[in-house]
């Protein structure tokens, strides 16, 4: 057994978490081989009740009803850490999960590395009560710092840049690092454009614009798709369903009708190599997919951000001249076809998502983890 075993927490509720958590795993493999690595999503540790409320609950939430996901977001955010809401929240979760204490004693970590703040609330108790002693590390996955990711004891934070940085300092957080948001090795040297393009059947010379609606492949991709199609411009169209079965068949029926010019794939772990094919993403701003169009270069259009922390992404994301929002289908396609026809513009904005890439965060992370492991 290793001397160092780092133990990385994560929370399956959105596919961002476990992204961040499997890209610190890659990099600890790939980078640090003496060091023994564990990376365990806690639903798994979770009875089957809560871990089907706890993530097909915010699916659903944020599809059906974004306002209200926006709505809990603030009041949470507000909500005081000693509310009585909030410690009857925090039992609930720990009764869930109580099987993550003993895969915690099994493993041994010497450090841990939480990339949800789910993980991190349950091992605040288990470290007043003496029931782990390792460092607890939380890795922050969006351009937002919301109040539940904000509590003692832990060894230190991580933070997408130095504005999250400066918030967490601003709340007496210890040991804070700015390190980007953890992405997989691959977006650390981009593919060859011409090779990734022809695996998918795509024109390496022609315009390709990607859709894109996360992991869960949330969002109308269908009907943005439509949208986008209906341009009298000459790109193709990539869409990205995720996980998202439903969508993805809906696609490949409406590709029928746009032979070589809609290609529509479903969840993928090569991300990086569909949007090494594009000039453009037109994406949800999820913390982890907007790292990975930044390590790219690849600029973006915003949209139908979910209210609360997408938001904060796309301010961030639009003031730092990587993206531009588009609020409606008439506004997706004006920014489209201004960009289309502002090539020197696109240019400008993928230098400026360049600037802004972080692609070795986890590296960062890791160093940082093991320096005290």
């Amino acid at each position: 057994m290793s001397a160092r075993r780092v133990l990385i927490l994560s929370v399956s509720a959105g596919a961002g978490h476990v992204r961040a958590a499997e890209a610190l795993a890659a990099y600890a493999q790939q980078e640090f081989p003496d060091v023994e690595t564990l990376h365990l999503d806690i639903m798994d540790c979770a009875s089957t009740a809560f871990r089907k409320l706890y993530t097909d609950a915010y699916i659903n939430l944020v599809n059906k009803y974004p306002q209200v996901w926006g709505l809990m977001y603030q009041v949470t955010s507000e909500a005081r850490a000693e509310a009585a809401m909030n410690k009857l929240r925090r039992a609930i979760e720990r009764l869930n999960t109580r099987a993550l204490r003993q895969r915690i004693a099994e493993f041994a970590p010497t450090a841990i590395v939480c990339t949800h703040f789910l993980p991190a609330e349950i091992l605040m108790h288990e470290i007043r009560r003496g029931r782990v002693q390792a460092p607890v590390w939380v890795q922050v996955t969006d351009f937002d710092l919301h109040r539940m990711w904000v509590m003692p004891r832990m060894t230190g934070y991580f933070a997408a840049n130095d504005e999250i940085a400066f918030r967490m300092r601003k709340a007496g957080l210890p040991s804070v690092h700015v390190a980007g948001i953890p992405i997989m090795p691959a977006f650390a040297q981009a593919p060859v454009r011409a090779t990734c393009a022809r695996e998918l059947g795509l024109d390496p010379q022609r315009r390709t614009l990607l859709l894109m609606g996360g992991g869960a492949g949330v969002g109308k991709l269908t009907e943005v798709a439509e949208s986008l199609l209906a341009i009298d411009a000459d790109f193709q169209l990539l869409v990205l369903a995720g996980k998202n079965a439903a969508a993805l068949a809906e696609l490949k029926q409406l590709a029928t009708h746009y032979p070589a010019r809609l290609f529509a794939q479903g969840f993928t772990k090569q991300v990086e190599r569909l949007m090494a094919c594009a000039d453009l993403a037109i994406t949800k701003p999820g913390g982890l997919t907007s790292s990975e169009c930044l390590a790219i270069g690849l600029p973006m259009i915003v949209h139908s951000p979910i209210p609360g922390q997408e938001e904060r992404n796309a301010d961030y994301l639009i003031e730092q001249g990587a993206a531009l929002k588009a609020v409606d289908a008439i506004g997706m396609e004006y920014r489209v076809r201004e960009l289309l026809e502002q090539p020197d513009r696109l240019a400008r904005m993928s230098e400026r998502a360049r600037a802004l890439a972080r692609p070795h965060a986890a590296r960062e992370v890791l160093r940082a983890v093991l320096a005290q492991a």
